[in-house]
């Protein structure tokens, strides 16, 4: 039973003074994309007395933006470790920021919003604080969406030139943002010289056997004689390619050793240029149904990235279970992106829709053995959407939709692993259904006649955002935009967020309580997140946090709630709103 003692209560709105007289005596101490209608089809009404979506003004008020009052991560320094554990923004250049006006984005245009990912000045706190960022492919392609490269060494005419790119790398490097790029090395376009070389052979060989020696391009790729499923007819000749995404995206051959020195410089090519890793795309494709020839593949790649630029970072995309996709950390890269969390069935949004938080905490608490079984130097690489899923608004339907959307982000950004965030995302843009909805632009206002806005691809549909613009949500302290700076602040603030070994406390968790543990490098950070809409109350006295129990003395670090109930401490007796997250240590 508790004490009847006074009760101890914390306001995001507090002051730090009355903050640290009532807490800190002690400081210092040591799966498949879902359709926005498949998504609200299967989400879940939620029930109770949390605050309406946007009523009042939730306790996040932090960013020294219109409202800002003082919170307590204020008085916390950050503490970004340069490593390759980061907070990574995924941006589609195409419809980020559009410089000159032709409706496209370009890299000009990313440049002048760098400040908007990272400032590169600490003492601010107008921007969001990512220290990564991921470019979707940038090189010279025939799509909006440039999977099918014609042009490995160059810039996309429609995204400015490669003194462009070389500017946003040192923009970039002043800021402290590691660029990692999309390679993509399943297959080339169709209209790649390799491929357009290799046909021309092949349509004037006649009755000939081939040789390499007079085209080594027709080794780059997979030719055969006879028809198989995912293959296409060479015009003009009696020869097929494969092509198992699409017929103007033909398979490379990386058995093919005169490619895979042609890899080895495009690698080095970008690296030496200041390119600080590579995204990986479809990493289970490199051999039709061959994972352990996959594997094999990317610990040559890994060795041969690794030998050019030490801390070059690696995370590749492989869509398939979680069992399946651990075993590529055999490779030795670093990263995999993890599929089991993301997405409308994955493990964020069945929690935000009514799943135990025991899901959550469970499935977190065992990803060091699920990984580190293969690769004891893995690094996560948790996200929540992407380019190829329904964006998140769409996951949640009903009562505090607004909430879990917000919920849904931190409990992201708060794994273990280099975190990844979707342009947008951070505003709850919209975005379903075919591929070109998912990649809408970047709503930096509402009036798309404003400077910069892109129009996004040519056949995107026509649909309206759900929440505001960034401009109206700036402004607003209860916004997700708000809400998403603050989280990425609390993990800038506290490295054992990101890099801790997580360890979850059934016992003193609940159906809507995950309590997660999290250990690095000796110090120790406990994580309390309430996933439904009630307030819930959560014995934490029995908790030993960095060799103390839990108590009014015990460090708190941050509060992230999604309405205006306060937080409570009594007695190592934490009282939380619904849809919040307490940070002690």
């Amino acid at each position: 039973m508790k004490k009847k003692t006074k009760k101890k209560t914390v306001r995001h709105t507090a002051l730090w003074m009355a903050l640290c007289l009532m807490f800190v005596t002690s400081c210092g101490k040591t799966e498949t994309p879902g359709t926005d209608a498949q998504a609200d089809s299967a989400a879940e009404e939620d029930s109770g007395a949390a605050p309406a979506d946007g009523a009042g003004e939730p306790g996040t008020q932090q960013d020294g933006e219109t409202g800002s009052e003082g919170d307590i991560t204020d008085a916390i320094p950050l503490n970004v470790i340069d490593d390759n554990y980061r907070t990574y923004y995924e941006v589609f250049v195409y419809s980020f920021y559009d410089s000159d006006g032709d409706g496209i984005g370009d890299l000009q245009g990313l440049i002048s919003k760098l400040d908007y990912i990272n400032d590169g000045d600490d003492t601010t706190d107008t921007d969001l604080g990512c220290n990564g960022l991921w470019l979707m492919p940038v090189h010279p392609s025939p799509t909006y969406h440039k999977y099918d490269v014609i042009d490995y060494y160059d810039i996309d005419p429609v995204y400015g030139t490669l003194e462009d790119f070389q500017e946003l790398l040192a923009a970039c490097d002043e800021r402290g943002i590691k660029v990692i790029m999309d390679l993509v090395l399943n297959h080339s376009s169709s209209k790649h010289p390799w491929f357009q070389e290799a046909c021309a052979y092949l349509q004037e060989l006649g009755e000939a056997e081939p040789n390499a020696a007079d085209c080594p391009y027709f080794d780059y790729y997979h030719f055969a004689k006879e028809e198989k499923d995912g293959y296409y007819k060479v015009s003009g000749t009696d020869w097929y390619y494969e092509g198992q995404f699409w017929s103007e995206m033909p398979d490379l051959n990386l058995d093919c050793e005169a490619l895979r020195a042609e890899i080895e410089k495009i690698t080095g090519y970008w690296l030496d240029m200041g390119v600080g890793g590579f995204r990986l795309d479809a990493v289970k494709e490199y051999y039709t149904d061959g994972q352990q020839e996959n594997i094999d593949f990317l610990t040559w790649l890994t060795d041969v990235v690794k030998g050019q630029k030490e801390d070059a970072y690696l995370v590749g995309e492989a869509w398939v279970n979680i069992n399946d996709y651990s075993k590529y950390y055999a490779s030795g890269m670093d990263s995999l992106f993890n599929f089991a969390f993301s997405g409308a069935e994955g493990v964020i949004a069945k929690v935000m829709n009514g799943t135990p938080a025991e899901k959550y905490g469970v499935t977190c608490a065992s990803l060091h053995d699920t990984f580190g079984q293969y690769n004891e130097n893995y690094i996560d690489a948790p996200f929540y959407t992407n380019h190829d899923m329904a964006r998140s608004v769409g996951y949640y339907v009903g009562e505090n939709a607004l909430n879990r959307v917000k919920m849904a982000g931190a409990m992201n950004l708060f794994m273990s692993g280099s975190a990844f965030v979707y342009y947008g995302e951070e505003l709850g843009m919209k975005g379903s259904g075919k591929d070109e909805n998912k990649r809408a632009p970047m709503y930096w206002s509402k009036d798309p006649a404003t400077e910069g806005m892109c129009d996004g691809p040519a056949d995107m549909e026509d649909f309206e955002m759900k929440y505001d613009s960034l401009e109206e949500q700036q402004a607003d302290a209860a916004s997700i935009y708000r809400f998403y700076k603050k989280a990425i602040k609390i993990r800038n603030q506290n490295p054992e967020i990101a890099r801790g070994t997580a360890e979850y406390l059934e016992e003193v968790s609940a159906d809507k309580v995950c309590v997660l543990r999290k250990t690095y490098n000796g110090s120790e950070v406990l994580l309390v997140f309430v996933t439904g809409a009630d307030s819930e109350t959560v014995d934490l006295s029995g908790v030993t946090l960095n060799g103390s129990a839990v108590g009014d003395d015990t460090e708190v670090r941050a509060m992230l709630t999604t309405g205006e109930e306060p937080v409570t401490m009594e007695g190592g007796v934490a009282t939380l709103p619904g849809y919040s997250v307490l940070v002690m240590k």
